[in-house]
C-alpha cells in the first residue's frame, strides 16, 4: 500500500469521526453572529476543513502518514473540541434530529471532564451503586466545576427514575 493511499485512509476516518459528532452553533469553528451551521454543510471535513481542529489546534491537514510516523500527531491530537460537536449538534439539529443533538451538546460539556472522572460517574450510575444523595453530589459537581448543566440534569434524571425504580444502593 503507498503512502498516499494510506494518508488518503486516515483522512476518511478523522472525516468520519468528525462527522459523528454534534450540533448547535459553535462557538469558534463557526462565526455564530453570521453564520449557524446546517444540513447543507455536513459533512464538516469535505465542505468546511476549515472549521475542523482537534483539541490540540491540530487540521486535518496535518494528518498524514509521514507525521504519525515522525510522532507529530499522537493519540492526544485526535481528540475532538467541544466546538466541532456543537457544529455537528447544529447540523442534526437542522435535520430535525433532536435528540443526536442532545447528545452531541452533552458530549461537547464532557470534553471538559478529565476521563477518570467520567468513568467515576459510569460506575456511579449503575444500579444499585449510588445513593440519591450521591447521584446529586455528582450531578452538582458536574454543573458547578464543569459547567456541564446538560450532563448535572441527566445525572439529577437517573437519579430519580432510580428511585421511583429502587436501583438505589440500598434498595436490593
Amino acid at each position: 500500500m503507498n503512502t498516499e493511499a494510506i494518508e488518503s485512509m486516515v483522512r476518511d476516518v478523522l472525516s468520519r469521526m468528525n462527522s459523528l459528532q454534534g450540533e448547535t452553533p459553535a462557538s469558534a469553528a463557526v462565526n455564530t453572529s453570521t453564520h449557524t451551521a446546517k444540513v447543507t454543510d455536513y459533512p464538516l471535513a469535505n465542505k468546511h476543513p476549515e472549521w475542523v481542529k482537534t483539541a490540540t489546534n491540530k487540521t486535518l491537514d496535518d494528518f498524514t502518514l509521514e507525521n504519525v510516523l515522525s510522532n507529530k500527531v499522537t493519540a492526544q491530537d485526535m481528540r475532538i473540541t467541544p466546538e466541532t460537536l456543537r457544529i455537528q449538534a447544529a447540523i442534526a439539529k437542522d435535520a430535525g434530529r433532536d435528540r443526536l443533538a442532545m447528545n452531541f451538546e452533552r458530549a461537547a460539556e464532557l470534553t471538559a471532564v478529565p476521563d477518570e472522572r467520567i468513568l467515576e460517574i459510569y460506575n456511579a450510575l449503575r444500579p444499585y451503586r449510588s445513593t440519591k444523595e450521591e447521584l446529586m453530589a455528582i450531578a452538582d459537581d458536574l454543573e458547578h466545576r464543569y459547567q456541564a448543566k446538560i450532563c448535572a440534569d441527566f445525572i439529577r434524571e437517573a437519579a430519580m427514575l432510580y428511585i421511583e425504580r429502587k436501583k438505589l444502593k440500598g434498595d436490593d
